[in-house]
């Protein structure tokens, strides 16, 4: 499970380093594509095997489905780091995740996601005030702390 967050910089060559936390899980190969909220998601390729399964089984007819699963697996892509941890980022994913310098890398359960140091301050932060009422909504799912 990837947990946690973590800073670090783009280097002049657009890469990043996985965080050694998150390297076992993610393995040798794992896929990055771009995610909600503007942020981008990586994946251990078993999971994006389920992923990938999963929207696959969309209904080719209905038009949603059609937008989602182009959105998603258009911008994916599998990623190798080198020895050092590093990747790069393809320019188009940069753009979608408006990636300057500074980046937050967080683990979210069966993902790692990337961030944009400003637009997660923001998210955080907005995401903060409302805390409380997405927790209450969160009983619709029968999920209990």
């Amino acid at each position: 499970m990837f947990i946690g967050e973590h800073r670090h910089n783009l280097d002049t060559k657009s890469r990043l380093i996985v965080p050694a936390k998150f390297r076992n899980e993610l393995g040798d190969t794992f896929v990055m594509t771009r995610g909600l909220e503007g942020c981008l998601f990586l994946f251990p390729q078993t999971q994006w095997k389920l992923i990938a399964d999963k929207l696959n089984a969309l209904p080719l007819m209905k038009k949603d489905a059609r937008q989602f699963a182009r959105f998603f697996l258009s911008g994916a892509t599998e990623v190798e780091p080198d020895k050092n941890g590093r990747f790069v980022i393809p320019q188009s994913l940069l753009a979608y995740g408006k990636l300057q310098k500074e980046c937050v890398i967080i683990g979210v359960s069966n993902r790692v996601e990337i961030w944009d140091r400003e637009a997660w301050d923001t998210f955080t932060t907005d995401s903060f005030e409302h805390f409380e009422e997405v927790a209450e909504s969160l009983i619709d799912f029968e999920i209990q702390l």
